[in-house]
């Protein structure tokens, strides 16, 4: 199992914060075609974020699952809206996904308050 040393993890702080100024500077805007898909895929990408720091406290964590995991969990969660759009229950499919996704959010954040805090 791999393990991410301590000037690793700055890279990913640095591409975050570099990310967060460049959408600021630039405030790009959301084609109306993809802004139901937004508020889900962000979602899904937290769930593999905070998956993702979980499984670094337990000393478990691999790049190669978190960037799949974190890929495939915004791809599934999109196609899964999509396909409630085109049958005609979107909304009641991506509020499936919000409560599955936040179910599994907040045992992770259990998770990593029971980790950090001992509580």
């Amino acid at each position: 199992m791999k393990t991410v040393k301590g000037g690793y993890a700055l890279y990913g702080v640095l591409a975050l914060v570099a990310g967060i100024v460049l959408g600021i500077v630039f405030s790009p805007q959301v084609p109306d075609a993809v802004q139901p898909y937004l508020p889900i895929a962000v979602v899904a990408a937290l769930d593999a974020v905070f998956g993702g720091l979980r499984a670094y406290l337990d000393e478990i964590f691999d790049a190669k699952v978190f960037v799949v995991s974190f890929v495939f969990n915004v791809l599934v969660a999109a196609l899964i809206v999509w396909l409630g759009d085109q049958l005609g229950v979107g909304t009641q499919l991506s509020t499936a996904i919000i409560v599955v996704l936040g179910i599994r959010i907040f045992g992770n954040a259990a998770a990593l308050r029971r980790r950090l805090f001992g509580a």
